[in-house]
């Protein structure tokens, strides 16, 4: 199977980044501040290398993925990709905002909004590997729009 190289690499900047925001979580509920603090700074800058290559693909590519897997996973995909979408708009501010509270050592603040970003940004970071599954290696929707575009959706 040969996939394609950008939007593999953003799948796994995002797959890193939710591995990173996962072991931020750990580090934090077990006290150690200085690795929670270490992992979400790599969640964030995996997270700017993975918005950087996005956009960079989409504005150097004209190729847009249809979704061409079977007719009943139309819907669910299409549910996946619109709440990915909302979300994935909303997260780069709530992930700024909550970082600069902790880089100014505003604990209570913080906290309270990293309460609210973490399950946004882990949902992000599984609903885009799983939307690049979906459209590269589950169905055959990149190879099709490899072969002809279309647009996605």
């Amino acid at each position: 199977m040969d996939l394609p190289l950008l939007p593999t690499l953003n799948a796994s900047l995002n797959g890193l980044a939710g591995v990173f925001l996962l072991c931020g979580f750990a580090m934090i509920k077990r006290g150690r501040e200085r690795a929670h603090a270490r992992c979400m700074k790599a969640a964030f800058l995996s997270s700017v290398a993975f918005l950087a290559c996005y956009l960079y693909y989409h504005f150097t590519n004209e190729l847009l993925v249809r979704y061409a897997g079977p007719a009943w996973g139309k819907t669910p995909y299409l549910v996946l990709l619109l709440t990915h979408t909302v979300l994935a708009a909303a997260v780069p501010f709530l992930a700024v905002r909550t970082l600069w509270l902790a880089l100014k050592d505003r604990r209570e603040d913080h906290r309270r909004w990293a309460r609210k970003t973490l399950p946004l940004w882990l949902y992000v970071s599984a609903t885009g590997v799983l939307i690049y599954l979906v459209l590269y290696v589950f169905t055959d929707s990149g190879a099709l729009a490899l072969g002809g575009a279309g647009t996605e959706g």
